[in-house]
């Protein structure tokens, strides 16, 4: 793959600070010229070409929280970026030029967990744009450069911030384990259940059932792996014939869609939770689970799957601007963040610069 590079002007002045977009309260984003701090020996400047709205991003402008995660101060939102290198501090060595995805979980990379390669769960990390970490929707950002994954020509910058759903996706399918041959139900066909499928039909999965209540995105679903699709509000599992699955990948977030699931498994197959859980869900058939050893798994965020994830991206297997429905510019961000609400037919919205 070859890398992509931008040339620059050898002498450009660096910015001080930044136009971004703040979220102050639900429904109170503001933007803001915010100042950037210095560029440290292992860092580096970052101009922002992509970032890309998250189902979070949507619930902190909303609700004002995400979860039990709340708003308690003003801060730039997003986790979703790319971008191009235009500054480095002495110590980092990517060539300024160079289009970068960044990974925005920041751990801490000495706990128990970072030191086996599980950083993802690192309970002192923190990640870009999560209150009250600052993140990406801004026009420069200051990044450390191991959060940096290099772009190749293949993957614009453009819609470079589409690798990082993809990551997730990558590790969603990685947890659940799929293998050639295998009957897989995903359950959710928002871009983060789209990009499983594809995901798990890179893997070689024989059967890919994707449900949701949205018979445009059931649609879609078809153009991304999906080999049957079931709209849930309509038929349930059991009535569509959907049983002795292999896999079972819950991206919906819905409890109801969990437990209908699981009981559409095989004995001695695995499920494994991927849409934000809530913090207690009644209903799990656990005495199923346990009646036949059915493994149930979660997955949150990704753990060293973004070189994966460009490499398919990279080679076409995964189509990333398939996902891109709609881009709105940073001044317009109050927008992109209710795009997906306003229509339904949107997948990734992106914001652009």
């Amino acid at each position: 793959m070859t890398t992509q590079t931008y040339s620059h002007p050898p002498h450009t002045v660096l910015p001080s600070s930044t136009e971004a977009a703040v979220l102050h309260g639900a429904g109170d984003l503001r933007i803001e010229q915010k100042p950037l701090k210095p560029i440290g020996p292992r860092e580096v400047l970052v101009e922002m070409r992509s970032g890309g709205v998250c189902g979070s991003d949507m619930h902190y402008y909303a609700e004002g929280r995400n979860g039990v995660n709340v708003l308690r101060q003003p801060t730039i939102l997003g986790h979703e970026g790319a971008g191009v290198v235009v500054a480095r501090g002495e110590l980092a060595s990517i060539a300024v030029g160079t289009a970068v995805v960044i990974e925005p979980a920041l751990p801490c990379h000495e706990c128990a967990a970072c030191l086996a390669g599980r950083y993802n769960v690192c309970a002192a990390g923190t990640c870009f744009g999560s209150p009250p970490t600052d993140g990406l929707f801004a026009r420069h950002v200051v990044v450390p450069e191991a959060a940096l994954h290099v772009l190749p020509d293949s993957v614009p910058a453009e819609i470079g911030a589409a690798i990082e759903p993809l990551a997730v996706a990558v590790w969603a399918v990685e947890r659940a384990q799929v293998q050639a041959g295998h009957k897989v139900l995903i359950t959710g066909a928002g871009p983060i259940g789209l990009l499983v499928a594809q995901v798990a039909a890179s893997r070689g999965a024989r059967e890919i059932i994707v449900t949701d209540v949205n018979d445009h995105r059931l649609g879609v679903a078809g153009k991304f792996g999906a080999t049957r699709t079931v709209n849930t509000a309509k038929q349930d599992l059991d009535s569509a014939g959907v049983k002795g699955l292999d896999r079972f990948i819950e991206c919906s977030g819905n409890a109801r869609a969990l437990s209908d699931g699981i009981q559409a498994l095989a004995p001695a197959t695995r499920a494994t939770v991927v849409g934000q859980a809530r913090p207690t869900v009644d209903g799990v058939p656990l005495g199923f689970l346990q009646r036949y050893e059915i493994d149930l798994v979660t997955a949150f965020r990704y753990a060293n799957a973004f070189p994966t994830a460009i490499e398919l991206a990279s080679a076409g297997t995964v189509d990333l601007q398939a996902v891109v429905t709609a881009s709105y510019p940073l001044s317009d961000s109050a927008a992109a963040l209710t795009a997906p609400v306003n229509d339904p037919t949107n997948l990734k919205v992106l914001i652009t610069y």
